[in-house]
């Protein structure tokens, strides 16, 4: 993923998502806004339910050309044609799921607040690291990933950064010339207009 000037959308999907309406709403969303890359966040472990969703969702993006990646399925990201994996346990299973998935995969890791996770997370050779959360949200155990944080990484550290987790328009506009990615979910699905939600989002920017 490449660093521009300006952040670029990193989406992610809500936990449980009907087959019969989300593939149509995500094509809007792809659509209207460039996305950089999808992020499958699903809640549960039914693989046959998650594959499910992971195949429509793919089709959307692959046939737009968006990359897809999956939350901690290392085994399902590759057996369902997926660009990669987002792992939550910080640095840790980074080396083997590079090994596993191979050096073109997309490797990302969620690092809550912590700077010294996000270091070791590059040097195991994540592709890019997630703080957050950064607003009030259940993401991680709550403690906030402040702007000071990225304001470090982006002068210090070459890995892209994403925001995510409790976005608001003025968090935006406070982090947007220090992040690479803002990771956006919640803030749109839980609306009942997402294009109208991300549209107010990336005006911030």
């Amino acid at each position: 993923m490449d660093t521009p000037e300006q952040p670029q959308i990193y989406l992610i999907t809500p936990p449980t998502i009907a087959l019969s309406t989300f593939p149509d709403q995500l094509g809007r969303v792809l659509d209207s806004t460039e996305i950089a890359c999808i992020r499958l966040a699903l809640a549960g472990s039914d693989e046959d339910t998650i594959a499910r969703a992971a195949d429509a969702s793919r089709e959307v993006a692959h046939a737009r050309d968006v990359a897809i990646v999956i939350s901690n399925h290392v085994l399902l990201a590759q057996r369902l044609g997926l660009d990669g994996v987002h792992l939550d346990d910080g640095a840790r299973s980074i080396r083997a799921t590079r090994k596993e998935l191979g050096a073109d995969a997309i490797v990302g890791s969620f690092c809550a607040a912590s700077s010294h996770d996000g270091m070791t997370a590059g040097e195991n050779g994540a592709d890019y690291v997630a703080f957050g959360p950064v607003g009030t949200s259940t993401l991680g155990d709550g403690t906030i990933a402040e702007k000071d944080l990225f304001q470090w990484w982006s002068e210090m550290i070459e890995v892209p950064v994403v925001a995510e987790g409790g976005l608001t328009p003025e968090l935006i506009r406070d982090l947007a010339p220090h992040t690479d990615f803002f990771g956006i979910g919640d803030e749109i699905w839980s609306q009942d207009d997402p294009l109208a939600a991300l549209k107010t989002l990336t005006d911030a920017m």
